[in-house]
């Protein structure tokens, strides 16, 4: 007579692993260095220098051994998959080679305070009256061809990443960096609204 199989351990095993979640987290801390490594390449010209890591397949691997064992010993019920934000792609090469072609032109304005950086992540005319009559059509095309380029790189980034309703948080980043990486004398937005030279 045969023994009869058990399949009782293995309906555990499989109610364990259909009741994980994994959870993709806006990896803030990765978007500030990049928007950092992005902001020093447009406005000084040198990519900024990163410490090199382990290959990222290395790396994916690592984490998923890591979310594996969480799940099989531990029997954790969610697991959280850190993502590592990717700002490398045909599209995103386009638009930072667009923004540091125009940056001389900005920062020209910049530094004669004609424009700042707002605190949504965008460049704003600050005294439309201290600008030359001839050049104010000018200096509003510049600006709005800026911030169409600041826009498709905040959702750029987010496609890049496959989370697409990453971009809010993303450009919140980037406005904060802007801001952070303005040189003294240039004008910068408050929170409320403001502006103020930094």
């Amino acid at each position: 007579m045969k023994k009869p199989i058990s399949i009782l351990p293995l309906l555990v095993l499989l109610s364990i692993v259909s009741c994980v979640t994994i959870n993709i987290y806006f990896p803030a801390a990765a978007a500030e260095k990049a928007a950092d490594k992005i902001i020093k390449d447009i406005q000084e010209g040198e990519e900024a220098k990163t410490p090199t890591d382990s290959p990222q397949s290395f790396l994916l691997l690592q984490r998923g051994k890591i979310a594996l064992l969480e799940i099989m010993s531990l029997g954790v019920s969610t697991a959280h998959a850190a993502a590592d934000l990717n700002v490398d792609s045909p599209d995103i090469r386009a638009i930072r080679a667009s923004m540091k072609r125009r940056f001389p032109k900005l920062k020209e304005y910049l530094d004669k305070g004609w424009i700042g950086y707002a605190n949504n992540g965008l460049v704003a005319v600050v005294n439309p009256g201290a600008i030359p009559p001839q050049l104010r059509a000018k200096v509003m095309r510049l600006v709005q061809n800026e911030n169409k380029d600041r826009t498709a790189l905040y959702q750029a980034i987010a496609r890049a990443n496959g989370h697409p309703e990453w971009t809010d948080e993303i450009q919140a980043t980037f406005a904060k960096r802007w801001i952070a990486n303005a040189r003294p004398g240039w004008m910068i937005q408050t929170g409320n609204g403001g502006w103020q030279r930094k």
